[in-house]
């Protein structure tokens, strides 16, 4: 049995449906993010498994137990939130301190897991700062031990690294992992940064209005999307629609416009379907030795990479170059774009 089981739960205001028959299994010590855009559905799952939302249907297991009417305190979760939710009347171990207090936890043992906690978020030098006087990265590690320190059997992570800049943010999320690694709690992150998502969890579900759209491990969601929106929300992507002209077994015959491609994928001869291709695993040679042509209309300098804005026949693309040191193509240059079977990928057509 999954230490988290969501059944088939809804949540509805009115005539609003935010989140419909979702269903999510979650295994002991597992790190899952709910990934997608504002307005998906994600906040209101997480509120639903911390218990200050009840389902409209459906259940919420937690360790074998029915919770989907269990109030919030009953639940032994540790939650961090976007803001800190910090008391700034009082010390950083008075803050870590303070949930353990509530349960009534001897002061001795107290002040040996308050202790304990601000190690792992390596803080034992600021226990008697206020959180006035503390960094925004300083001040959610507070947060991340405050939420830790009681011991949770599930910590919920509700967009906790969004206030933050990018280089403190890069940094929380290899710490974060860590202490996740070391405590082995099972972890909820929500977030709507896939390369968040992807840097920090062990499955990503990825959510579309209201709706599981595709569950898997990072790098297999990525490779192996299920539609246009999760290759398009997951990391950035080509898209571009045609009909399945023919089939020989998995190997199909697509033609797009004026352009044909073959490659592997499930579809039948006539279906229309999406074609998609990471900008990373496309590839720039000389004009009339491509697939096709182009021409570059934008090229931006990264430091590692080059990205490019491509006009063609096929529409507007963006292909990605690993910077090599050598001399590129430049804008207003034609160029051929060229990329390998594998690399293409078959998806149902929107509807």
């Amino acid at each position: 049995m999954s230490f988290l089981s969501l059944n088939n739960i809804s949540k509805s205001y009115g005539s609003t449906v935010a989140v419909e028959d979702f269903n999510l299994e979650v295994e002991r010590g597992e790190f899952i993010s709910l990934l997608g855009p504002s307005g998906c559905g994600k906040t209101t799952t997480l509120q639903m498994i911390a218990g200050f939302e009840e389902p409209t249907s459906g259940s919420i297991h937690i360790n074998g137990r029915d919770m989907t009417s269990v109030s919030p305190s009953a639940r032994d979760i540790g939650i961090v939130f976007q803001s800190y939710a910090l008391f700034p009347h009082m010390t950083v171990a008075d803050n870590v301190s303070f949930g353990l207090e509530m349960r009534g936890i001897a002061r001795a043992e107290r002040e040996q897991r308050v202790a304990e906690a601000l190690e792992l978020v390596h803080l034992n030098d600021f226990a008697g700062r206020f959180p006035k006087a503390l960094s925004g990265g300083q001040r959610q590690r507070v947060a991340l031990a405050r939420a830790i320190v009681i011991r949770p059997h599930l910590l919920l992570l509700d967009e906790p690294l969004s206030a933050l800049d990018a280089k403190i943010r890069e940094d929380m999320q290899i710490e974060l992992r860590n202490i996740q690694h070391t405590i082995g709690v099972t972890t909820i992150l929500v977030t709507h940064d896939q390369a968040e998502a992807m840097a920090m969890s062990d499955r990503i579900a990825v959510m579309n209005k209201g709706r599981l759209a595709q569950v898997g491990a990072p790098f297999d969601t990525y490779e192996n999307p299920g539609d246009a929106f999760t290759s398009n929300f997951l990391g950035k992507t080509n898209l571009f629609d045609g009909e399945v002209q023919s089939q020989s077994g998995q190997q199909l015959h697509i033609r797009c416009g004026d352009f044909e491609f073959e490659t592997n994928g499930q579809a039948q001869v006539g279906d229309p379907v999406t074609l998609s291709i990471r900008p990373e695993k496309m590839n720039l040679v000389k004009a009339d030795e491509g697939l096709f042509n182009a021409t570059i209309a934008t090229r931006i300098f990264l430091g590692n990479c080059w990205v490019y804005q491509l006009d063609s026949a096929l529409g507007t693309l963006q292909l990605t170059l690993q910077n090599s040191g050598s001399s590129v193509a430049g804008e207003g240059e034609q160029v051929g774009v060229r990329w390998t079977q594998d690399a293409l990928r078959v998806l149902p057509r929107a509807s």
